[in-house]
């Protein structure tokens, strides 16, 4: 079944939804007041230990389960946060929404429709079967094989370059020199058996636009960045600011082009529990197995939340609970309220 339409239909009423409730709702309160709310949501999610580690990329095992930050990066530029927020972590995919983005911003837009999808696979993100299941095979950009083949668009002569231009990409977003976890990054280029088989799949359907194995070890460098929650928050607030950085002021992207890319995260961010965090909370999001999840508020601010014990979906527990709490009590969801405050 196809569901261009629908897409395409919802990337429109999430820029109509965030446009009215930014001219109708209340402002944001301060600040200090989101200051001190953030330190209220960590202290109330500290004691939960629900989730593990991640046990199929073993430098993820090595991980203190004990770390948790929020950070908050409004759209004038200030940051707030809370916890280990110095703290660095793998980016892992919440990497994605941002390489896609750059492909946009290389090709247009439209190629992300054409080359890859834009649909949900109501499977899991490293799924093989999804891969048989839909037509367009690497479905949208937001799981492994769209992601591989996102990368497979980037633009440049050789991976090297390719390569060099992402990471430069993913710096000016995040407003700070990143780096490569080279244990991660040595981790998932030995164990990533799956995502191997993955990348020769859509290679022999030819919906992979590049070598398979240069192809996945861009893929495994851009999941091994090394980012802080106060940095992923500042990537995500480009989007929430329309594609103009909050800090530097320059414009990084086009207006449909932050569109196309909080529509996939509104539709695939959260895995297979996409529809549970649409419910719940109501924001365009994207998760990583190193336990960092990015949200976006258009026209107001980003949350990026990091704790490393997961779900069986793959995402952060307590980040997933602190970005609930915060859209909860702040009435950030772009659907509307899904359930009152103080049941968060």
């Amino acid at each position: 079944m196809k569901l261009l339409p629908q897409i395409l239909g919802l990337s429109l009423l999430l820029v109509g939804f965030a446009a009215a409730r930014s001219a109708c709702a209340d402002e944001l309160p301060s600040a200090e007041a989101i200051q001190s709310l953030l330190e209220e949501i960590h202290a109330e999610l500290l004691p939960v230990n629900d989730g593990s580690l991640p046990d199929y990329i073993p430098a993820l095992q090595d991980a203190d389960a004990e770390l948790f930050a929020i950070s908050v990066v409004l759209v004038d530029g200030r940051t707030l946060s809370v916890g280990n927020s110095t703290d660095s972590f793998p980016i892992m995919s919440a990497a994605k929404p941002f390489t896609a983005a750059l492909v946009m911003k290389q090709h247009g837009r439209e190629i992300i429709r054409q080359k890859i999808g834009v649909e949900p696979t109501g499977a899991a993100f490293n799924s093989i079967e999804a891969i048989e299941m839909h037509p367009e095979r690497a479905v949208n950009p937001l799981v492994n094989a769209g992601a591989m083949a996102t990368v497979s668009l980037l633009g440049g002569d050789s991976a090297a370059t390719q390569w060099d231009e992402l990471l430069g990409w993913y710096q000016d977003l995040a407003n700070a020199e990143l780096k490569i976890n080279q244990q991660v990054y040595a981790s998932v280029s030995e164990t990533g058996f799956r995502n191997r088989a993955i990348a020769m799949l859509l290679y022999d359907y030819g919906r992979l636009y590049g070598d398979p194995e240069a192809v996945r070890d861009v893929y495994n460098r851009q999941s091994s960045v090394d980012v802080t929650t106060a940095q992923l928050a500042t990537m995500g607030a480009v989007l929430a600011n329309g594609g103009v950085h909050p800090q530097s002021g320059k414009r990084m992207l086009a207006a449909e082009e932050v569109s196309g890319v909080l529509a996939l995260m509104f539709m695939a961010g959260m895995y297979d529990g996409a529809g549970d965090w649409a419910w719940h909370v109501g924001l365009p999001a994207k998760s990583g197995v190193g336990g960092g999840i990015v949200a976006v508020v258009p026209g107001k601010l980003s949350i990026a939340a990091f704790s490393p014990r997961l779900d069986e979906h793959g995402n952060s527990v307590r980040a997933q609970r602190a970005i609930r709490m915060l859209s909860g009590r702040l009435q950030l969801g772009l659907l509307g309220p899904a359930e009152k405050p103080q049941s968060q």
